[in-house]
């Protein structure tokens, strides 16, 4: 099994100006502590080609891609009320984000870096274009990934594992243990919220509960959203994680897909907005799946 990362220009683009949280420099600061540690021996460097407009509208509607294409020439404005601003050509970089999605499935494994929602396109092309069903999603960012669950919620083929800071504290307020799923997918999403100031001791009893799931709904492809936000110290949320927590789900899941998928498991970045916290993280995942 090998292990690919994509890195590029266009990827390292992707961020927002004016002090965002979510800044320009992130994949930077990442693969310079990456090369420290010596992870860029035994990895493959890959890049993609942006996605087709065709390949996004699998999982956004059309209007959305027009606005999202118009505020990218104007360059001004936000996409949403107030935190996703536009940027000249945002939606080149975004659709590089999603390019990368779509080639790493290409590939079988692969670790990779939300103005599109690559994960959701990654799932229906996985569908649409590799005939597999079975996708298990497992998202250990600090904020509930509401923007896959609840657009999967009906779907008992989409396994969701989503560890998170408790949305009765922090945005989006979502993700409480009692959401399962609807109609025939009830039982087939989990939901661990976290208290805030929680840490390591706490995550690895929710991650036992979170492989037991995943064992007894074993699935087709992996998909691990690594998010690096809930670190201690970072400025937009109140957990105490360290880089271990990471490394750990990511190790576990490794042995999970090369037991159930053929080893198919692609992580990506999602959030994190503390550079040094980020660059652990993701580089304990690196290692985790490089090892």
């Amino acid at each position: 099994m090998s292990t690919h990362l994509f890195l590029s220009d266009e990827l390292g683009r992707y961020g927002f100006p004016e002090g965002h949280p979510l800044s320009v420099d992130r994949q930077g600061a990442f693969w310079r502590a990456a090369r420290a540690r010596g992870l860029d021996r035994g990895v493959e460097l890959a890049a993609a080609p942006p996605a087709p407009r065709a390949a996004i509208e699998l999982f956004h509607h059309p209007h959305y891609v027009d606005r999202v294409i118009e505020a990218s020439r104007r360059g001004t404005g936000y996409l949403d009320y107030g935190d996703t601003p536009a940027f000249p050509g945002c939606y080149e970089v975004a659709a590089h984000v999603v390019g990368a999605a779509l080639e790493g499935a290409r590939r079988g494994a692969a670790a990779g870096f939300c103005v599109f929602n690559d994960l959701g396109v990654l799932i229906e092309a996985l569908r649409a274009e590799h005939g597999l069903r079975r996708i298990g999603y497992i998202d250990i960012d600090v904020h509930h990934g509401d923007g896959v669950f609840y657009e999967f919620e009906h779907d008992p083929d989409l396994i969701c594992v989503d560890i998170h800071e408790s949305g009765a504290y922090l945005y989006p307020g979502t993700g409480a243990a009692a959401e399962t799923g609807q109609g025939e997918a009830q039982g087939t999403k989990l939901n661990l919220p976290l208290s805030p100031g929680a840490g390591d001791r706490e995550f690895f009893a929710a991650w036992e509960q979170a492989e037991a799931f995943l064992a007894a709904h074993a699935a087709e492809f992996y998909i691990l959203q690594c998010g690096a936000d809930g670190l201690a110290g970072d400025p937009l949320a109140d957990l105490r994680l360290t880089p271990a927590a990471h490394a750990h789900a990511a190790r576990r899941l490794a042995t999970l897909a090369a037991r159930h998928a053929q080893g198919r498991l692609m992580a990506f970045g999602g959030g994190g907005y503390h550079l040094e916290n980020l660059s652990a993280a993701w580089c304990a995942v690196l290692e985790a799946l490089r090892g």
